[in-house]
């Protein structure tokens, strides 16, 4: 994962429209294996499985590493989230924190709370905190408040996804007491403005007939704030209402009163929409008028279908670890963003927490969430591993055309084309992709599926040997492209390093003899560049992918190309076991082109157990692999599997990947142990994982990686992969 910054680089069945709407949730179908109608309602052993509480103090979210302490709640691939109110922060009761929305790329806060409710009677203005401290909950799918206001008032606010571009918000008021009520109600906010320009005068405050608007200046910030002067934040009220604007902020007023006669109550209903283009605010204003006009319809559908999600990855779990699979999914889930920009299916961003990774989209984080996406959303699943598919390099690039199959290592909302920075090209990332797909198909079953992406996969693996093989002898390299970004010899290392995903690890480094060589077609063309070394990981990755090839040609009826990827399979199995396989420290290693020599003065790393994972190795190696794997003073560390062993004189436990733990790699670990009988030592350390990463058992987020002797967390919060991945190894099912 290379980190940009460093690159600077049941009640009521809808019908009629609102049916269409509430099943296709814009550009993504919301999945109907997924939704699990006649579920029981999640039990409150699910509230507060992330702590969501917490008020913005500036606009701009994070400390200065970019990462954003207040974790939020999304759904539904919307581009913006929403927090609860601290306890005890009166001055944020009656709304919800936020929203956080994301500049293309970048996430900011609109406010601190941009539409806080208020009621008075006789006007005067009623106490929130009247009846003593409200209830400030989130439960899967929804936040909740609950305010006591005395005197037999009470008044509940709830915040869902309507639309992957809408949030709706009812508030309930309940007249408990024996005399009839009369109440008024109206609505405040005020923007949080940027500190810095050209970003302070980018939002505005505009009033409506229905609500109010928010609307953004064109600002090409590249790394900071990108709008194209086309976006808006759109708060629209069922009720007639009036609004006055003064400056930066708002006050929003119920035109008529609301009369409650003793047990009945009255739900002030509003939306808050965050569209980019004039085309999405159009057809968002019709989708919003179908929402306002039966909020209950939408409530049950979504509480329906985040019943369904919660059965998915909570299926097979011991009870003991269900609200951190619930957690891992609702980390998923706020990750999701829909189509927009360049992006062109709905995929899952790595964390909408940390500056960098907000509004883009990693091809090896998209393997790896995939598969964890499948248990409870296949078709979510499936549309991410399209959003990369779509920019897979044709043979027509005019740019590019000698990296025909080849995947980018991230696609952001932009392009370089429009100014973006973040996107690259100068690099792929592992493939895993075949892996990915069947995984999906398992849950799935849909064979069009395969038949899809079936000759994509083939036109990928064909690029890795055409590109990253520089001896031919059918064994690959991690390398880098031809590309404007690629003009020096350490730029190229940087990137074939970034092309592993363990960018910084040890086994890379420019002063331990890490360089690359030119690779060419026969006709002399420059095809790229490779490393001087052939690694371990990349072929085990290759090799398994070669063998998901072979399933999906199986299944889709092509039996020649089947038994094709099978001898494909095996003979990649059988060069990385009998060339990359050191029996003096019983460790697979990266080894030299052209002598072939393991490189283990470099130390172990964890990718030297990939080969389990994929059943390259022989039980011989396997067991020596184990031994290491349990061993203290290896890689059984107090949360287990640091990507660098704890022997090596390059261990760093705090230093990216040069020591902290991975769940991707611990998944990789665990489940090679498994596949070769180590079952009993692989339950152990799956325990050892869990009890010892600092808040994953209790409501922390899941984080990037941790250090593998305290179990403190480290980088990005709210990490999508690593929660992915840490569904089947709640289960066992690596």
């Amino acid at each position: 994962m290379t980190r940009r910054r460093d690159r600077h680089l049941t009640a009521h069945r809808p019908v009629g429209a609102l049916t269409a709407l509430l099943l296709a949730g814009g550009a993504l179908a919301v999945p109907q294996t997924a939704a699990a109608h006649g579920h029981p309602k999640p039990p409150p052993a699910y509230a507060d499985v992330l702590d969501l509480h917490g008020t913005p103090t500036a606009a701009e979210p994070g400390d200065d590493e970019g990462n954003n302490p207040v974790t939020v709640f999304a759904d539904r691939g919307a581009w913006h989230a929403y927090a609860l109110p601290e306890a005890g922060d009166e001055d944020a009761y009656g709304g919800f924190s936020g929203p956080l929305y994301i500049a293309q790329e970048y996430p900011w806060w609109l406010s601190k709370s941009f539409s806080r409710i208020r009621l008075t009677e006789h006007g005067r203005a009623l106490d929130l905190a009247g009846g003593g401290a409200p209830r400030s909950t989130s439960l899967p799918g929804r936040l909740l408040q609950s305010y006591d206001l005395g005197r037999g008032l009470r008044l509940t606010l709830e915040l869902r996804f309507a639309t992957e571009r809408t949030a709706l918000i009812r508030a309930e008021v309940r007249n408990t007491g024996p005399a009839t009520r009369t109440l008024g109600a109206d609505w405040t906010g005020s923007l949080l403005r940027p500190a810095d320009k050209p970003m302070r005068d980018a939002p505005s405050l505009t009033a409506t007939g229905s609500g109010v608007g928010v609307d953004f200046a064109k600002v090409r910030a590249t790394w900071d704030y990108l709008t194209d002067g086309t976006e808006r934040f759109e708060i629209t009220h069922k009720d007639r209402v009036r609004t006055t604007v003064d400056g930066d902020t708002y006050r929003t007023e119920a035109a008529r009163p609301v009369t409650l006669a003793p047990g009945r109550s009255h739900s002030f209903d509003w939306t808050e929409s965050y569209t980019f283009t004039a085309a999405e605010r159009t057809k968002e204003k019709a989708r919003v008028s179908d929402v306002l006009a039966r909020p209950a319809a939408v409530v049950s559908a979504s509480d329906a279908r985040w019943r369904g999600y919660v059965a998915g990855v909570t299926r097979g779990v011991p009870a003991d670890r269900r609200r951190t699979a619930v957690k891992s999914l609702q980390t998923l889930v706020t990750n999701w963003r829909g189509a927009a920009g360049q992006i062109k299916h709905d995929g899952i961003t790595p964390s909408i927490s940390y500056k960098w990774f907000t509004g883009g989209i990693w091809a090896w984080d998209t393997w790896k969430q995939a598969v964890g996406t499948a248990r409870f959303a296949p078709e979510l699943a499936q549309s991410q591993i399209r959003s990369m598919f779509d920019w897979q390099i044709r043979p027509d690039s005019a740019t590019r055309p000698q990296d025909a199959g080849m995947i980018p290592d991230v696609i952001f909302y932009n392009d370089p084309e429009r100014g973006g920075g973040n996107w690259n090209e100068r690099n792929s990332k592992p493939p895993l992709a075949a892996w990915a797909v069947w995984e999906v198909y398992a849950r799935s079953g849909d064979r069009a599926f395969l038949r899809e992406m079936y000759p994509k996969l083939v036109a990928y693996q064909d690029w890795w040997y055409r590109n990253r093989d520089h001896d031919r002898d059918g064994l690959a390299e991690y390398g880098a492209t031809v590309d404007p970004a690629n003009d020096s010899p350490e730029q190229r290392r940087l990137a074939a390093a970034w092309e592993s995903g363990m960018d910084n690890a040890p086994r890379f480094d420019a002063g331990l003899g890490t360089g690359t060589v030119a690779n060419r077609a026969a006709d002399g063309t420059l095809l790229g560049y490779s490393m001087d070394q052939e690694s371990v990981d990349l072929n085990s990755y290759l090799a398994a992918d070669q063998a998901y090839l072979a399933r999906i040609a199986g299944a889709i009826g092509r039996s020649a190309d089947a038994g094709h990827w099978k001898q494909r399979s095996a003979a990649t199995a059988a060069a990385v076991r009998t060339t990359m396989y050191d029996p003096s420290d019983g460790w697979f290693h990266d080894t030299a082109i052209g002598t072939g020599a393991p490189l283990t003065a470099r130390g172990r790393g964890i990718e030297g157990a990939l080969p389990l994972w994929t059943g390259t190795a022989s039980a011989a190696q396997a067991r020596a692999v184990r031994d290491k794997l349990t061993d203290p003073a290896e890689f059984a560390t107090t949360v287990p599997f640091p990507t660098v062993s704890k022997s090596s004189p390059y261990f760093s436990p705090t230093a990216y990947w040069r020591g902290p733990v991975w769940f991707d790699q611990a998944y990789f670990a665990l489940g090679g142990l498994r596949r070769y009988g180590y079952g009993k030592e692989a339950d152990a350390l799956t325990d050892r994982l869990l009890a010892h990463a600092s808040g994953l058992m209790g409501d922390g987020p899941v984080m990037e990686n941790y250090d593998p002797t305290t179990g403190a967390p480290l980088n990005s919060p709210d990490f999508s992969w690593s929660a992915a991945l840490l569904l089947p190894i709640l289960t066992g099912e690596e």
